[in-house]
């Protein structure tokens, strides 16, 4: 069993930057791979990043590329995304969620999760 809790959501003008984090626990983390959605309300869950469970290979979602980052410390079960160069279409409730799988196809699918957080809310407002 993996439980995850994000934090870190807030309100921040475009252009800035804010850093998620996401909490795990469970023994067995460290092998799942993770990654990070976002939903705004009446659309699916989007794929933003993700990582492998080796922490070796990252993937990001196009709209994102060059600005957000991923990243997983095992030690501290945690998993980040350092978001910067902010924009109004980033607005929404990021999720986080472990996969058992590290393939690039596989974790952009948000059907393909075991387990999920319950959410942050970002709000990108000037």
């Amino acid at each position: 069993q993996v439980q995850l809790v994000e934090s870190g959501g807030g309100l921040i003008e475009p252009g800035g930057s804010l850093k998620l984090s996401c909490a795990t626990s469970g023994r067995t983390f460290y092998s799942y791979a993770t990654g990070w959605f976002r939903q705004t309300p009446g659309k699916e869950r989007e794929f933003v990043a993700a990582i492998t469970s080796s922490g070796l290979r990252r993937f990001y979602a196009e709209s994102v590329e060059g600005r957000f980052t991923i990243s997983r410390d095992d030690a501290k079960n945690t998993i980040d995304l350092q978001m910067s160069s902010l924009k109004l279409e980033d607005t929404a409730v990021y999720y986080c969620g472990a996969a058992a799988y590290s393939d690039s196809n596989y974790l952009s699918r948000p059907g393909n999760y075991l387990y999920w957080g319950r959410g942050t809310q970002v709000t990108v407002s000037s």
